[in-house]
């Protein structure tokens, strides 16, 4: 009897599972892109404007050394004067006007229309960041990124639910000519996925070698400027309050290249930031409304993201610590000052400082992420598959990451507390009329795919069923779901005419066989190495 019975139930069950596991459309999935945060709010409204007058100060009475000839002559212009010491002062003035006319509610875009993003009051959205120089794998083992590690990471990032954008995680060290380099990291990114992509330069000409490579795919100059689906990531300043000479040079090129700008402050608070966090976040605030003045003084209202990364130190070693408590209360409350001044606001969360896929891994990254997401902050970077606080790069921890981050964004959600999900009614009928329990209520079976979150790579099986199965732990499953994804998805939306046009003008170094493994790598000439 047991025998016959076990199929039906098993049966069942599998039936329930591939019910829970149909595709939803986007709009009764349990969590979407953009869900509105900001509940948690780690600075009062006082402290809020203390931290904005003091940067006011800052910029004000210290400024910034170290700007290009062709900084200086924008800034002045616009209204910086250079004083004794030769820094560049912002006037209150000027940082008023510039926060009155720059841009606000603007859309970041994808290759793929239904992955554009509106990065702007509290909406909240997860992507990948870091120039990790190392893969690890599930072992411990580190070995140096290569090229082809980046566009698997993105391909990946591709189809992976709660991922929103990619910018570039890894450093391909397999190209050493810092022009290849910088051209190959933005090819491989872009073809690599649909979402919206990052990338950063460090020098024009690579710039301008790139935005001629992003027209082709585009269809255009034309086409690019009205979807412009890469942006930049520039780390224009050098802390504490130092422009940084060519990433302004590029910041410049970017902007009239239409391109979006992530303008970054990366201090470390207790190394190039005061170890006090107040003062970190106020440094940071300044260097970030430097940069803002200098976009506009360019172009008003040119899309620029108010880019405040304050990292942490273990003040111990003087180590970055990227998984510690400091900084999800930094970059939560880096989101805040971008509430305040209702700028698209970016910061980073998950950088773990564990070197392995593990419970330090874990713990570190949903304690970020929960109060990071909760804060409402726009952009949130680094959110998936970094270790060793930015050292590293994990692709299984991509996968574990993407259901931490699906689990950080149902707490975002919240509870709806309407009259139907009041449930009333719901609980008159189990109490009154019904077996006492809700496991076959109408109501259950309706919210059980959009109201319930379930993780693509958690277990949840029983003990038993789970031994059964092989007593996997996460990594493994998690190594399995990447070789799934790698030997199955090929995006192919940039058309292979395109991608051969930009093979006879440019120096790609990512091999077609990586990319179409099922194809012969095309005899095609290959660009020399200068822009």
């Amino acid at each position: 009897m047991a025998d016959a019975e076990t199929p039906v139930r098993r049966s069942s069950r599998d039936l329930r599972r591939a019910q829970r596991a149909a595709p939803l459309p986007d709009n009764l999935r349990p969590v979407q892109p953009g869900l509105s945060g900001g509940n948690y709010r780690p600075l009062s409204d006082s402290a809020v404007l203390r931290i904005h007058e003091t940067a006011m100060r800052l910029l004000a009475e210290i400024g910034l050394a170290d700007a290009p000839p062709s900084g200086v002559e924008i800034l002045t212009r616009a209204g910086c004067t250079v004083s004794e010491r030769g820094r560049l002062l912002f006037p209150r003035a000027l940082v008023e006007d510039t926060l009155a006319k720059c841009a606000r509610h603007f859309v970041l875009h994808g290759q793929n229309p239904r992955h554009d993003m509106e990065p702007w009051g509290k909406k909240v959205y997860f992507g990948t960041a870091g120039a990790a120089v190392s893969i690890v794998d599930t072992h411990g083992g580190y070995r140096e990124s290569l090229i082809t590690d980046l566009y698997d990471i993105g391909r990946i990032v591709d189809v992976l639910e709660h991922i929103h954008f990619f910018q570039r995680a890894v450093v391909p060290r397999d190209i050493p000519d810092p022009y290849e380099m910088d051209f190959n990291t933005c090819y491989a990114s872009v073809m690599a996925t649909t979402k919206h992509v990052g990338s950063s330069w460090v020098d024009p000409k690579h710039l301008a070698a790139s935005l001629e490579m992003l027209h082709m795919v585009a269809g255009g100059e034309r086409q690019w400027r009205e979807r412009p689906f890469v942006s930049q990531s520039n780390c224009f300043v050098v802390p504490p309050m130092k422009f940084a000479f060519d990433a302004c040079r590029c910041l410049e090129l970017a902007v009239a290249g239409g391109m979006p700008v992530l303008l970054l402050s990366a201090g470390q608070a207790g190394a190039t930031a005061p170890a006090a966090l107040a003062g970190a976040l106020a440094q940071e605030v300044a260097e970030v409304l430097a940069g803002l003045v200098y976009v506009n003084a360019i172009k008003p209202g040119h899309p620029a993201i108010f880019g405040t990364w304050c990292f942490v130190s273990d003040l111990r070693t003087g180590a970055m610590s990227g998984g510690s408590p400091e900084q999800a209360l930094l970059s939560a409350a880096a989101g805040q000052m971008a509430h305040f001044y209702d700028l698209t606001g970016g910061t980073a969360s998950g950088m773990t400082d564990s070197k392995v896929p593990d419970g330090q891994a874990g713990a570190e990254k949903a304690l970020n992420h929960a109060l990071v997401g909760n804060a409402g902050v726009n952009l949130i970077y680094e959110s998936a598959g970094m270790h060793a606080s930015l050292l590293g790069y994990s692709l299984e921890s991509l996968i574990i990451d993407n259901d931490i981050i699906g689990a950080t964004q149902r707490t975002i959600k919240g509870i709806d507390v309407s009259d139907e999900k009041l449930s009333f009614d719901t609980i008159k009928d189990v109490c009154l009329n019904g077996p006492g329990h809700y496991l076959g209520s109408g109501q259950t079976l309706q919210l059980m795919q959009t109201d319930y979150l379930y993780p693509a790579i958690g277990d949840r099986r029983s003990p038993n069923d789970w031994t059964e199965r092989g007593a996997l732990d996460i990594a493994t499953r998690a190594a399995v779901k990447v070789k799934e994804i790698l030997a199955n998805h090929y995006p192919s939306h940039v058309a292979d005419a395109v991608d051969a046009e930009i093979r006879r003008k440019f120096p790609v170094r990512l091999p077609r066989t990586a990319m179409h493994p099922a194809q012969a790598e095309p005899q095609v000439a290959v660009a020399g190495g200068k822009a």
